[in-house]
């Protein structure tokens, strides 16, 4: 029901009714705004905060239902994607050889008996790009996976129900892997790495984050941070990696991340390093996306970025919560697009 009524108001705000195309107007069809488009987020009861900001400049900052763009909240899987902004910034230090790096070069001393020899041709690309062959420990798994004492040694035992560079599979295992690699070469914690390494990024904060039984920060989940930290990490991205008049990630790394390697089996979009990849209203949209519908969207053809935090406890897929997000995002790029091009 709230979804049929979802729709029944998208198609009040942004559809010309068949009476107005009967009638002879001078006028032209009234264009949709960003108040409509407010209109439409406050509609979406699972939705909670929304934020839309072009070229650096914010024009939505709404807060539903009592919260708030300040306050932290659990940005679950759109984690993935700092974890690899932090893996690009290791490899620019040196301190990870590259994506094409054995993983059993750096955790080879953690590896279960008698190990399956495929884990051998797993490399850093493919634990970003989930294509590591391991089976998943997300979804069904993800329970079964943190009851063990050791996370990353039960990661590493999976078995394999895929090759290494094969078919996506969507595992938070390989993210965590990629959290112990990073602490290992760091030589501090991943929260010290990520504070210590985007510090020029003015607003980013982690508030909060989940340790493993050995100390080691779940990487690609169970992360706090607020919606404005979160639009200043996209806007790191927009910006080609520069915060604080810094190179604080290369160009090359963003542009590896943004570059389709394998499909999801679940919705057909795409996703490189951490990040998913669509088309929404004719133009390229980068996203990281967390369960619920946490999500990061960066247009860079449109100096685009948005924002948008859901309520945590609630699945955004099977519930098509996930799929009015990505409605909404069509028609604040087409509003955006109109604008843009209105100004020029």
């Amino acid at each position: 029901m709230k979804i049929a009524l979802t729709t029944s108001l998208w198609v009040a705000l942004f559809s010309t009714t068949a009476t107005a195309q009967a009638v002879p107007s001078a006028e032209a069809p009234r264009q949709p705004s960003l108040t409509d488009i407010v209109e439409r987020a406050e509609a979406l009861d699972q939705l909670e905060t929304l934020i839309i900001a072009r070229d650096g400049e914010i024009l939505v900052e709404k807060g539903f239902r009592g919260h708030s763009t300040d306050a932290p909240t659990n940005i679950k899987s759109a984690s993935k994607s700092i974890i690899s902004a932090l893996v690009g910034i290791a490899i620019d230090k040196g301190l990870i050889e590259g994506t094409d790096q054995k993983m059993t070069s750096l955790l080879n001393d953690r590896l279960p008996e008698n190990a399956d020899a495929r884990i051998h041709d797993i490399t850093i690309g493919n634990l970003l790009s989930m294509q590591a062959g391991l089976g998943r420990t997300s979804g069904a798994n993800y329970g079964r996976w943190v009851s063990n004492s050791d996370w990353v040694r039960a990661a590493l035992a999976q078995p394999f129900v895929g090759e290494p560079g094969g078919g996506m599979l969507y595992s938070t295992g390989n993210t965590h892997l990629l959290s112990a690699i990073l602490t290992r070469v760091g030589r501090r914690s991943t929260l010290g790495l990520a504070r210590e390494w985007l510090a020029p990024v003015r607003n980013f904060a982690i508030a909060d984050w989940m340790r493993d039984p050995q100390g080691i920060y779940l990487g690609g989940n169970q992360m706090a941070m607020s919606p404005k930290s979160m639009l200043a990490f996209g806007e790191l991205y927009r910006n080609g990696g520069k915060a604080g008049g810094q190179q604080v990630i290369s160009q090359e790394w963003i542009e590896a991340s943004w570059r389709p390697r394998t499909r999801s089996v679940f919705h057909d979009d795409q996703y490189g390093y951490g990040w998913f990849m669509a088309d929404m209203a004719g133009h390229r949209v980068n996203y990281a996306w967390g369960h619920g519908g946490q999500m990061i969207y960066v247009v860079s053809s449109l100096d685009l970025t948005t924002i948008m935090t859901s309520a945590e406890g609630q699945g955004s897929a099977r519930n098509g919560h996930r799929d009015n997000l990505h409605d909404l995002m069509r028609d604040i790029i087409t509003v955006t697009k109109v604008e843009t091009e209105g100004q020029g």
